[in-house]
Formats: structure tokens, sequence, C-alpha cells
């Protein structure tokens, strides 16, 4: 049996489907799997990327930026406050945010700063894996 799974923003619903397994990061857990009965579980989402594995299909990574998750009955439900699947987000855009937000951090501390820096390095992480932040690095 899969896992019925929602990515749900404020603005839309990103994906609906089923899924044979999800990761997502959060607050106080890390990152966290959940599989076909799965025990019911409610927590805070960190920033960072959600992959979803859907049924007979290719991983799909979403770029989350808060928000929670809900996991009930073979149903995961992450409900977000910003969300961008892989293939919209603007990998260029992102890079820039990540290197000004780099140079305001080189020269003070700033919490707004260091929150736009954590939502690039996820926004480029969903959008090229790894390959993309490291590249971006050079």
């Amino acid at each position: 049996m899969a896992l019925d799974v929602q990515v749900v923003s404020p603005e839309r619903i990103l994906w609906s489907g089923e899924a044979d397994l999800v990761i997502t990061r959060t607050v106080d857990g890390g990152d966290i799997a959940f599989l076909n009965g799965h025990a019911p579980f409610v927590g805070a989402l960190a920033i960072g990327v959600t992959t979803i594995r859907p049924t007979g299909g290719d991983d799909l990574h979403v770029a989350v930026h808060g928000g929670f998750v809900e996991v009930s009955e073979n149903s995961v439900s992450i409900l977000s406050d910003v969300a961008e699947l892989a293939e919209e987000i603007d990998v260029e855009r992102a890079r820039q945010a990540k290197e000004q937000a780099e140079r305001t951090l080189a020269h003070e501390h700033d919490g707004e700063c260091e929150a736009s820096l954590r939502r690039a390095h996820a926004r480029i992480q969903a959008a090229g894996g790894m390959r993309g932040l490291a590249d971006s690095v050079h």
C-alpha cells in the first residue's frame, strides 16, 4: 500500500499523489523518513529539501521553507509556509541570493540573512542536488 501524499502551500497544492517514501527535515528531529505504516506524527518543518518517491516514478524534490508535516493512516501532508518544486526554482536567482547573504554575513550577524542563506541552499539543493550547490561555490 502506498502513502497518500500532499504538499500544500498557502497559494496552492504543489503535488498530490501516491508515494512509497517521503523524507523531510524537522526543526527538532532532523531528517525523518515516512514509509507505509508509519506511526502518527506531527512536526515543525525546518528550511530544507523534502524528497518524495512517487510510486513508479522518479524522486521529486521540493524546497520547503517552514511549516508542518502530519502523518496519519498512511497519509502524509506537508503544509508549508513557502514551498517550491525543483523544476520551478530559478537556480541563478537562488545563487545570487546565496552570494548576497554570504557577503552580508561576512561582515555582520543578521538572523534574517542567515535564514535567507538557508533558503537559498535549500533551493539550490532541490533544483540540482549537492552538485548544484558545489558548482555555486567556485
